[in-house]
């Protein structure tokens, strides 16, 4: 009879693989059996009893191999949905505030983008402020913003291999549609939704056009897609790492603080800390041979 729970332990890849003294390590805290490989040097499934050594206690013992650990039910284990986040989520870098650096406020703009994901402003009032420091700015930086852009490792093999499972995936953000339209097509994603940016001509208004896709939307958003799906909470996925994205960790079956803000870690045992978006695969059980990246 398999075991209740998996511990699942996954490196960066690009920092060097696993370390089997990391893996013994883990296996002792949780009474694991022989570890299952995913992707050699890069990620295992240790089979393990329920546990009296908690997630915070596990991650803790583990971090100085800089290795993520994961502690996860064997059942409904893949999931049927995924939402993710844009900005340092999705792609590597937050979007509007590298627009703001190329315009000449990017101090400004980032201020009130930390104060916005440490959970210390308002998101719709943050969002307000941020965007109307672009006014009367020229449109033509959002190409360069686009060119310099780069997804996160890992983020169009989450994407593809879950939709080839039949998951239905969406890019959710407090980002610009402008940018969400590009990345969905680039990965895969089945739809996307964002705020849209004001624009006159070639120029930006420093306002929005439409209500305001802020933390409430985002969870909106999760429940409706769980409905066309026809699934439960716990059978979707959710990734993030602000505190915008809180709600929807909070309600999903796997809810992943990833690379995520010191707040956004409080409320989830679910944190990719070092690796990459693989990681998310390797949680629901992938080997790194299944994954799709065409």
């Amino acid at each position: 009879m398999s075991l209740p729970y998996v511990l699942t332990l996954v490196a960066d890849r690009r920092n060097g693989p696993l370390a089997p003294e990391a893996i013994d390590v883990a296996r002792s805290l949780v009474r694991g059996e022989k570890p299952i490989v995913l992707s050699p040097g890069e990620a295992v499934d240790i089979p393990c009893p329920p546990t009296v050594a908690n997630a915070a206690t596990i991650r803790a013992t583990l971090a100085p191999y800089q290795t993520d650990a994961l502690l996860i039910k064997t059942r409904g284990r893949r999931k049927a949905v995924l939402v993710a986040d844009m900005d340092s989520t999705i792609v590597a870098s937050e979007t509007l505030d590298e627009m703001a650096a190329i315009l000449g406020v990017g101090e400004d703009v980032a201020a009130i983008t930390r104060a916005s994901m440490n959970g210390e402003l308002d998101f719709d009032t943050a969002l307000e402020q941020r965007v109307a420091l672009l006014k009367s700015q020229p449109a033509s930086v959002l190409e360069d913003v686009w060119n310099a852009t780069r997804l996160t490792d890992g983020a169009r093999e989450l994407v593809m291999t879950m939709r080839a499972h039949r998951a239905r995936t969406a890019l959710v953000s407090g980002g610009f549609t402008w940018f969400t339209q590009r990345v969905a097509e680039l990965c895969g994603f089945d739809e996307h939704h964002g705020n849209h940016l004001g624009i006159d001509g070639n120029t930006l208004t420093g306002r929005l056009d439409g209500p305001i896709l802020g933390p409430d939307a985002k969870l909106e958003h999760l429940h409706r897609i769980a409905a066309e799906r026809g699934v439960q909470l716990k059978a979707c996925l959710t990734t993030g790492d602000g505190a915008n994205d809180i709600p929807m960790l909070r309600e999903a079956g796997f809810g992943f603080a990833f690379h995520a803000k010191p707040n956004v870690r409080k409320v989830t045992d679910m944190q990719v800390n070092f690796a990459s978006l693989r990681a998310h695969l390797f949680a629901q059980g992938y080997k790194a041979a299944d994954f799709i990246t065409q």
